[in-house]
């Protein structure tokens, strides 16, 4: 079997993943879980003919040199695929993930309107973290994608090795590939500034070098964009720090402080239908007090200040998002306990909110049951003020619908007499015409006899004339 055969099954079966290794058959990642296909196991020689036919020579040289190589591969008519060949017990292995031709919009991702706005921002730093297979990827493309439709501007990104396709729109961008259009990332963010960027996507930070050239060209002046391989912002944040040496992080701590504009910390949890996967973020905005907790290095608050942010910020932990998710039935009870970076707190908060939810478990995924939405803590009061309105407003409605019923049965009864009084002047101005009609014909009669009157003298007085 020919790899882009298998390339072409994998998406065909809407797997995420391709995993090639010796001795057991291609296994398929679908909603998050590997799965083999029905096929003998491959060969060494098999993997080995597979990748081999793909790798250019340079890519060849750094498996020999590093024994593992990133490549990007696609496929015509299908999608991209973003490999990573490798060694391991002296054999070749290789993985491959799928990447869609085109690119979604953020609102087909379901993700929060924040991260639109992060968009819009004329500069600083983003970061969009996660665990391997979390999104990021999908969510930055969304990100530059939207940037490219509406902004007039340079965007150049850096990519080891190149994923999504861009395409100019309203914005200008290149892509550079590290080891076929640059050396290295450090090389290629020291060459970006001169190159009149606007905004700077990096595929990943993944060196204390690269962490610091990104930071150096967020601060001055460009909206730059990065992953990290952390699972939430504090982590993000302590990641950042503990690159660099000691005597120089609280320097670095003043540059984040100045230049991060929000960590978004994505990972991917199973829906209660089973169809497919959703997205549960953390998002953490740079407030003041984000900031300022930053600079003090006092990263272990970041996560209460995120919680107690959301009503003005929009700022969100993980485990709030789950509860989000969990509340509107799009994942089951279990998924959300299994998949929180917390447990025991997401148990707390969803005892406080949902008393007998130990007990419901799964039960839990209705979208039908608003009863259960009405005990959380911070919107029974919401509820209940709104309701002592309603019968306020009510009251009041009743009362001016009375006022207008008797105002109506007024002007009924007005209008009636007014019908009423119309009869009888009609009936009067009857009996007027029919009397001026008698008079007229009276009068004619009258007129008509002294006409003929006047004849009859006349020819009298002819006649005597004679």
């Amino acid at each position: 079997m020919e790899l882009d055969q298998l390339l072409r099954l994998m998406a065909d079966r809407g797997a995420s993943d391709l995993h090639l290794k010796p001795m057991r058959p291609p296994l398929l990642r679908v909603n998050g879980k590997l799965m083999p296909i029905d096929s003998d196991p491959l060969t060494p020689d098999q993997i080995e003919s597979m990748v081999q036919s793909i790798l250019s020579p340079a890519q060849k040289a750094r498996l020999d040199e590093h024994l593992a190589v990133d490549i990007g591969h696609g496929v015509h008519g299908l999608a991209r695929f973003r490999g990573s060949v490798f060694i391991q017990r002296g054999t070749l292995t290789a993985t491959f993930r799928r990447i869609p031709i085109e690119v979604q919009e953020l609102e087909e991702l379901g993700l929060p309107d924040v991260l639109m706005e992060l968009c819009d921002l004329p500069m600083g730093l983003v970061l969009i973290t996660g665990p391997t297979g979390s999104g990021k990827s999908t969510t930055l493309a969304a990100m530059i994608n939207r940037i490219a439709r509406r902004r007039s501007a340079h965007v150049i990104t850096i990519e080891d090795p190149i994923e999504f396709l861009f395409l100019d729109d309203v914005a200008s961008i290149s892509q550079r590939e590290v080891g076929t259009d640059t050396p290295s990332f450090g090389r290629a963010l020291r060459d970006v500034v001169r190159q009149d960027p606007d905004v700077i996507m990096v595929g990943e930070m993944r060196d204390q070098e690269t962490i610091s050239t990104v930071i150096t060209a967020a601060e001055t002046g460009h909206l730059v964009f990065s992953t990290l391989h952390t699972n939430s912002a504090t982590q993000s944040i302590d990641r950042i720090l503990d690159s660099a040496p000691v005597n120089q992080q609280k320097q670095l701590r003043v540059q984040l402080e100045q230049v991060l504009k929000g960590v978004v910390s994505m990972m991917l949890v199973e829906r209660a239908d089973g169809k497919g996967l959703v997205p549960a973020l953390e998002i953490m905005r740079a407030t003041p007090r984000v900031a300022e907790l930053i600079l003090k290095g006092d990263t272990a608050a970041l996560q209460e200040e995120v919680e107690n942010s959301v009503s003005y910020y929009r700022m969100q932990s993980m485990n709030q998002s789950l509860i989000a998710l969990l509340v509107h039935g799009t994942i089951l009870y279990a998924e959300a306990m299994r998949q929180s970076p917390d447990p025991e707190d997401l148990s707390l908060k969803l005892r406080k909110m949902f008393p007998t939810i130990e007990e419901q478990g799964e039960d839990m995924s209705s979208t039908a049951d608003y009863s259960q939405i009405l005990e959380l803590q911070q919107f029974r009061k919401l509820y209940e003020e709104q309701e002592e309105r309603h019968k306020i407003h009510l009251t009041e409605m009743e009362a001016r619908t009375g006022e207008l019923q008797a105002a109506l049965q007024e002007r009924e009864r007005q209008l009636q007499e007014m019908k009423q009084s119309d009869a009888a002047r009609a009936s009067e101005l009857d009996k007027a015409l029919n009397e001026v009609q008698r008079v007229e014909r009276e009068a004619q009669d009258k007129i008509d006899k002294l006409t003929e009157r006047i004849k009859e003298l006349n020819q009298r007085l002819v006649s005597g004339a004679r």
